[in-house]
């Protein structure tokens, strides 16, 4: 074990300990005949711990809880383990309802133990954990937040508290932490996405965004660089309905696998008709076979960047992260068993692209079959094995993750996770191997020694969800995106009235060259108009006054507080033009650049 693998293992055990020290702690507060207690696991940045209480924990608790949980710490007390019976675990937690059923559910085969903690405190517990309470001295926590959450995520079943804990190896280990929440909090995409007016989600349609003027010109200049680049690559791009009938989503196994997550159509006596799409990859499917294909048509690639819906609970809705309607970067294409590892290494290199363009780094994992798999295992164990052969030779055996079980249920997949300016990974773009699907439609083309095959079906997408997408980049620029992203790239401000003739000037050679312009022609304070601009984040401001007007040129307020003065208006609209065509992230500050 080396020393990040250590220091993760020690991170586990004092997280799970410190969780077992608030369980403690609650009983004490909150008498011990009063609280019933449920599951405290550790997650990425501390851990958290379920409660059934008499009383609503508030902010005003926190402190008290905390301190608590500092005193049982101080009295340095041991920690032992031992083995029980199915029998004897459920005397000592009689009472205990979550606990009881949690006996109840173990395997007759499995091991029990529990855990104590002084003389007082059980729990029952896999384990490991410390040996006393000493050994937590130095850690710093801090409570986050307390939630509501339902037993076991069922909303039949009891509503209990879970109190969410921040737990660290040292006080500036926490404070580092407590920094980077501050910096996210302040990155908030939702927050962000309503101050500078790019969405909004309304409760007549929950999880499905409205795209305000502002964000669907961002959302306009994604797609279009998207479209350019795969053009590039020999993409051709489709459009299918949002509504299929049920038989299709049958034949595709859809139905099988992920109908609660459809939103169904049902016709006057009852019975389902259609669906609303979840995926895209039928419509593909009956594009292919709308005409007979060759192996001179192969690899055929169909994008596709419709409206797809998926049913999500209402709890799970995040902003732009998590939603019931969306667009996807979606392309499924149609290959021979020899072509993949062509076609993926060409995936690869788009997505390397694309997550360049925006600053984003990625890595790549292989998702193997799930539980759930449908089709051959061999079929299976073949696109596996193809999949992992080409991750070995382009980033080298060893140098990507592997995720078993947690593959598509038609093929194993490649995900690509991303890395923004703050560290924080996302699980973006996917690749995945399909033989399945063109089983189950019987998909063919003609070989070139004139028989029948079957082809292979690529199922990948780089951005994900476009929705999805736009709220990372949201928060990874803190809405001051790159100039050939902002929602309106130039504002104008005319200084008076008499100003507003040459003011139209500017705005229309502007907008002849494709530039996303905004100006205010009021009669009212140029520092009033310039402050409303800078609100939204423009990278130019033009300042306009009798020297610019007389001259034909534009002074420039950059964002950041820099300046360029008496720049030619044809020398601005080129800069402009530039960094459109090259999408460097950083603004020209001067006509050098």
């Amino acid at each position: 074990m080396n020393k990040e693998e250590y220091r993760a293992f020690y991170s586990q055990v004092y997280r799970h300990s410190l969780a077992h020290i608030l369980a403690k702690a609650v009983l004490e507060l909150f008498g011990r005949d009063s609280v019933l207690y449920a599951i405290g696991p550790q997650i990425a940045d501390g851990f958290y711990y379920d409660f059934l209480l008499p009383k609503n924990i508030t902010a005003d608790d926190f402190k008290t809880i905390e301190e608590k949980m500092h005193e049982i710490i101080r009295r340095r007390e041991d920690w032992t383990v031992q083995e029980v019976s199915r029998e004897e675990a459920k005397a000592l937690f009689a009472g205990q309802k979550f606990k009881l059923e949690l006996i109840d559910d173990m395997p007759e085969e499995e091991k029990i133990t529990v855990y104590r903690t002084g003389a007082d405190f059980i729990d029952l517990c896999r384990g490991p954990h410390i040996a006393n309470s000493q050994e937590l001295m130095n850690a710093a926590f801090q409570i986050k937040a307390v939630s509501g959450s339902y037993w076991r995520g069922d909303e039949k079943r009891d509503q209990l508290q879970r109190v969410y804990v921040y737990a660290f190896e040292d006080k500036q280990a926490l404070k580092e932490h407590l920094q980077l929440i501050k910096e996210a909090l302040e990155r908030d995409h939702r927050k962000l996405g309503k101050e500078q007016e790019l969405f909004m989600i309304d409760e007549t349609a929950p999880g499905m965004p409205y795209f305000l003027p502002r964000g669907w010109n961002m959302f306009n200049a994604i797609l279009s660089y998207w479209r350019k680049l795969h053009v590039r690559h020999g993409y051709q791009e489709i459009s299918g309905p949002i509504i299929n009938s049920r038989q299709l989503w049958e034949t595709s196994g859809h139905w099988g696998h992920y109908v609660n997550n459809m939103f169904l159509i049902h016709n006057p006596d009852g019975e389902v008709e259609y669906a609303c799409k979840p995926m895209n990859c039928p419509n593909a499917i009956k594009v292919y076979q709308s005409q007979a294909r060759s192996y001179k048509d192969l690899p055929i690639r169909f994008s596709e960047t419709d409206v797809i819906h998926r049913k999500e609970k209402s709890g799970e809705l995040n902003g732009l992260f998590r939603v019931q309607m969306f667009r996807q970067d979606d392309d499924h294409t149609l290959l021979t068993e020899d072509q993949i590892e062509d076609e993926i290494a060409d995936i690869l290199q788009i997505a390397g692209e694309i997550y360049g363009t925006f600053g984003l780094t990625y890595v790549a994992e292989l998702s193997t079959r799930p539980e759930d798999y449908m089709g051959d295992i061999e079929l299976w164990n073949k696109a596996e094995a193809s999949l992992k052969s080409i991750l070995d030779k382009r980033y080298g055996e060893g140098n990507y993750e592997i995720n078993e079980g947690d593959g598509a249920f038609y093929g194993p997949k490649i995900d690509l996770k991303m890395k923004d300016c703050i560290g924080r990974e996302w699980q973006m773009g996917t690749i995945q191997l399909d033989f399945q699907l063109p089983l189950n439609f019987d998909l063919e083309y003609q070989a070139a020694d004139g028989t029948r095959k079957r082809p292979v079906m690529i199922h990948r997408a780089i951005l994900g969800s476009f929705e999805r997408f736009i709220g990372i980049i949201i928060e990874n620029f803190k809405a001051s995106f790159p100039f050939w992203l902002s929602p309106m790239q130039v504002a104008v401000v005319p200084i008076r009235p008499e100003h507003n003739d040459y003011a139209k000037k500017v705005v229309n050679e502007l907008m002849d060259h494709d530039i996303r312009v905004e100006v205010d022609y009021a009669d009212k304070n140029m520092k009033e108009k310039i402050k409303a601009y800078r609100k939204f984040h423009d990278p130019y401001i033009l300042v306009l006054g009798d020297k610019e007007a007389e001259e034909g040129t534009v002074s420039v307020n950059i964002r950041g507080g820099k300046q360029m003065n008496n720049v030619p208006l044809d020398v601005f609209v080129g800069i402009c033009e530039k960094l459109n065509r090259s999408r460097q992230i950083e603004l020209a500050e001067s006509v050098e650049e």
